[in-house]
């Protein structure tokens, strides 16, 4: 399918809302953790979410293909390393920071394309990338020169999950890109229901919160958030879809002040301001536009 200026805004709109859903993410996952584990709170979420959307969208499961059941596959072990990674790291850091640092995905994309199609790394993307480490060591770097391993984990977590917006962008248009965003939500429950009877100790919630946490995340982040994503890059590119992914830590942040009341150090403010500026700054150049639209539109 054709991204045309049309389809564009309507990925675009797809995705400004999944992006007001992933902010409310790390709040859900910092209570679910409470009472869950890591392994076993991904297993729960993204059961309910496969269970929900596979009912409501049978018909079309019915059609599935050996291809969408492959690339499901490959979205799966992706996504599902990627958000592993970031619920175990989240546990020892903030929910602010995890979004910070997330938002680094947004960096990682178009650093990634460079290598891959092997261009001249942009100008403004070099720059942001100079901001972003910037904004990194002041948000990260509070008891001198050593980075907590939570933050770490952010940082790897958000690399994978560049890795997963590319594939994604390839694959999304060889198949009907719905079926293929639900085949995804159950591989990644499957791999995370392994690792959980391996590594822990699974149950279902004990409590009122857990269970909201676990509901939300299933329903609203991961069945509504995956899929959306998956549909929206048919209309959209790698590039926008990281650009609108970079407003993720505001509304993370808005979220966590209103229900945590967490905020960040004066000093954590100024690497948020460095790192929003280089994510949103590495996205802006019309010409690395117009050069990733040229390869997807010819590969």
């Amino acid at each position: 399918m054709s991204k045309t200026k049309g389809g564009t805004w309507r990925g675009d709109i797809i995705m400004l809302v999944v992006t007001l859903f992933w902010g409310a993410s790390y709040l859900f996952i910092k209570l679910g953790l409470d009472d869950i584990e890591a392994y076993n709170l991904i297993a729960l979420r993204f059961g309910i979410a496969f269970i929900l959307a596979g009912l409501i969208f049978y018909k079309r499961m019915l059609k599935t293909t050996w291809l969408m059941l492959k690339h499901g596959a490959i979205l799966g072990v992706l996504l599902f390393a990627a958000l592993a990674v970031v619920t175990v790291g989240i546990q020892s850091t903030s929910a602010s920071n995890a979004g910070f640092l997330f938002s680094l995905a947004v960096v990682f994309v178009p650093l990634l394309l460079a290598v891959l199609y092997k261009q001249k790394l942009a100008r403004n993307v070099t720059i942001g990338v100079a901001l972003s480490f910037i904004g990194i060591c002041c948000m990260t770097m509070t008891h001198g020169f050593e980075i907590q391993r939570g933050d770490l984990l952010i940082m790897i977590g958000a690399l994978l999950y560049a890795i997963y917006i590319l594939v994604t962008d390839r694959v999304a248009t060889q198949t009907d890109a719905l079926t293929l965003g639900i085949w995804q939500l159950g591989y990644t429950a499957v791999f995370a229901i392994v690792c959980s009877y391996i590594l822990e100790t699974p149950h279902l919630p004990h409590t009122p919160t857990a269970w909201w946490s676990v509901l939300a995340l299933g329903i609203l982040c991961s069945a509504c958030g995956f899929i959306g994503q998956t549909v929206a890059q048919q209309y959209t590119t790698p590039t926008r879809t990281g650009l609108i992914f970079s407003l993720e830590p505001v509304f993370t942040i808005i979220f966590t002040f209103i229900f945590f009341h967490e905020v960040l150090t004066l000093q954590g403010y100024v690497g948020a301001c460095f790192m929003l500026a280089g994510v949103v700054i590495s996205k802006l150049d019309i010409r690395l536009l117009k050069t990733v639209s040229q390869i997807e539109h010819t590969s």
